[in-house]
């Protein structure tokens, strides 16, 4: 596939002129910044990086690239570790300008351009006393996550992302801007809440928006491994607690100033201090290292785990799922493999496995078939961020990262047996990210 050439970079260039949209090629003074990756080994040189501030430049760009036989990338938030938002040669086409968010209070709807993050989508949506279905780490883009289906600690009452999107504006291949909903081009909607990025560029979002007044309690807790049993008997009893308005994330993690492989808990109540405090009683009193719940704004929720979004280093997710009860052996078998790696291998530390108990009742309501997303299953996802510094290490740290999602799904996943009920048990925004 032809790369793109000075010569045509300056000639995408004239095309541009005339509208607000920026060409970033490899002699101007910011294209390393625009480079630049979440993920240091996903970096790569491209031909041009099209800073645009609206869906007709976005249009522009496609049609010229297409014409030329010229690889074009979108990027959003740059999250992915699979370099899925870089090309070598190619064109990036960067979203970040695109961020207007709009609410309206009366329909109870929200309008997002793709480039928004989904820290502006909270706080713009709790102005007027609503919330949106959004992605529990909010440095993200909203139009990458969405599209993949997308998980929140609000989907244990209004299920994904994509079961609260009404509308897609999107540029296809050729060029041609559409828009998809339940009423026009369905086929398209049908495709794009599930596998989204397949079909095009998003370039504006409208969602449904729900009531949230009220204050939320949640945060960090930080347990010995001793707790351990514990908190895997909280986690099996999790289903028959839950009301939706809860979640439980747990995993281990080896923070760099408490010098050890720690058990992390995140919790999440929609509701009342005192009633959030029963719930999760039998874990708070389990007296953790460090307890950081409290009650705080809904959009607040969405930072706790940021600190696992940030650029720098050489990172790389992956993904499979569980099904309960986990056995407690099991858990401390992961527990010794997980901190064998971090005590074997230089500046790991970042490196998390979270198990995350969200609600899935709302999410199996909807019907596999009615959209492209294949996930819906009585069944949890397992996310993990591996971490490291030194490029001698990829090969080693991806084979590490393998084999333990293949442990966690093998032993306690939902293909025991042999078959899955429901779904494919694989998450699109964990699959190949």
């Amino acid at each position: 596939m032809p790369f793109l050439t000075y010569p045509r970079a300056l000639q995408l260039k004239k095309e541009l002129c005339e509208t607000n949209a920026q060409v970033i090629t490899p002699d101007d003074e910011n294209y390393e910044e625009g480079i630049t990756r979440f993920n240091e080994s996903s970096e790569r040189v491209a031909g041009a990086i099209v800073l645009v501030t609206s869906t007709s430049e976005v249009s522009k760009v496609v049609s010229f690239a297409t014409k030329r036989y010229i690889p074009v990338v979108v990027q959003g938030g740059g999250y992915s570790t699979s370099g899925a938002s870089s090309t070598h040669g190619g064109i990036v086409i960067n979203l970040s300008k695109m961020s207007k968010v709009a609410v309206d209070p009366a329909s109870r709807t929200l309008a997002a351009q793709a480039g928004a993050t989904w820290a502006a989508v909270d706080n713009v949506a709790a102005s007027s006393g609503l919330a949106v279905v959004g992605c529990t780490v909010n440095h993200t883009s909203v139009a990458g996550t969405a599209l993949g289906g997308g998980y929140g600690w609000l989907t244990g009452r209004h299920s994904l992302i994509i079961d609260n999107l009404l509308s897609i504006k999107m540029v296809l291949a050729d060029g041609r801007v559409v828009d998809a909903s339940t009423t026009e081009n369905t086929d398209l909607f049908w495709a794009a809440r599930g596998a989204g990025q397949s079909f095009g560029v998003a370039t504006e979002l409208v969602f449904k928006a729900h009531r949230q007044p009220n204050r939320v309690f949640g945060g960090c807790l930080y347990y010995t491994i001793d707790k351990l049993p514990q908190i895997v008997e909280f986690a099996n009893r999790f289903e028959q607690l839950s009301t939706g308005k809860e979640c439980l994330f747990f995993g281990f993690t080896a923070p760099i100033l408490m010098e050890t492989t720690m058990i992390i808990v995140i919790a999440f109540y929609n509701g009342p201090s005192p009633e959030a405090e029963k719930f999760f009683e039998p874990i708070l009193s389990l007296g953790p290292i460090v307890n950081e719940t409290r009650m705080m704004p809904y959009p607040q929720i969405n930072t706790l785990m940021n600190g696992a979004a940030e650029y720098g280093g050489r990172k790389r997710f992956g993904a499979t799922n569980i099904t309960l009860p986990l056995q407690v052996e099991f858990l401390e078998e992961l527990y010794r493999d997980f901190d064998k790696i971090i005590k074997t291998y230089p500046r790991v530390n970042e490196t998390v496995v979270v198990f995350q108990l969200i609600p899935y009742t709302e999410i199996i309501k909807v019907p596999s078939d009615a959209t492209a997303f294949a996930n819906r299953g009585k069944y949890y996802n397992v996310g993990s961020i591996f971490c490291w510094n030194f490029p001698e290490l990829d090969k080693k740290m991806g084979s590490l990262q393998n084999d333990m999602m293949k442990k966690i799904r093998e032993r306690a996943g939902a293909l025991q047996g042999g078959k899955l009920d429901d779904g494919v048990g694989v998450y699109a925004n964990y699959a190949g990210t």
